[in-house]
């Protein structure tokens, strides 16, 4: 054997090697994405079921929200209608109701004035004179 033929044979136990060390990585790679694969295909039919759950849920939440809908606009009716009456109201009853408690107010703090006034007078007898006042 020659030199070349040594060096030759060498270089090709080299590359054996070198291709032995490197396939047991790409061995682990294959099986990871194999793994991977399962994974994704697993994944991928427990979807469906789910996604068929979810649009159920979104289907029954849009008909709630139809129903709250309708009762908003029943609420905002009936809130117009009770503004409407109380506006009613205080235009027919509002200022002859507050005329009447403004009177009968000034009536009674009248009358207690006047109580009082006798009530004054009738303590004082000899110091005040009738018709002069203080």
């Amino acid at each position: 054997m020659s030199a070349g033929q040594v060096a030759a044979l060498v270089a090709a136990g080299a590359f054996v090697l070198l291709v032995l060390l490197l396939a047991i990585p790409l061995i682990k790679l294959g099986r990871t994405l194999d793994e991977a694969t399962i994974a994704l295909r697993k994944a991928h039919e427990n979807t469906d079921p789910l996604l068929h759950g979810a649009n159920d849920t979104i289907t029954h939440v849009n008909t709630q929200l139809e129903r709250v809908d309708g009762i908003t606009a029943n609420a905002q009716a009936v809130s117009g209608n009770v503004s409407a009456l109380s506006s009613v109201f205080t235009a027919t009853l509002g200022g002859p109701l507050v005329k009447t408690a403004a009177l009968s107010y000034g009536i009674s703090k009248a009358v207690k004035a006047r109580r009082n006034a006798k009530a004054v007078d009738s303590g004082k007898h000899s110091r005040r004179r009738k018709g002069f006042r203080r």
